[in-house]
């Protein structure tokens, strides 16, 4: 008896790791945030910081 599931398999093994690295390389290639974006996030934060800052100032004082 021919076992044709063992070609299968190899193939399998072979394919497998090329399509999960792909998907990994595009995963980390689409996942930058660009400058812009990053500046933004970080002076929202900066405000966040400062109006909370403000208002546990106003309830000490």
């Amino acid at each position: 008896m021919v076992d044709v599931g063992g070609g299968v398999w190899g193939l399998m093994v072979i394919i497998g790791p090329i399509i999960l690295g792909a998907i990994l390389l595009w995963a980390v290639l689409h996942n930058r945030v660009s400058r812009r974006e990053e500046q933004r996030t970080e002076e929202a934060t900066r405000r966040m910081y400062d109006a909370q800052n403000e208002d546990d100032t106003r309830r000490e004082g």
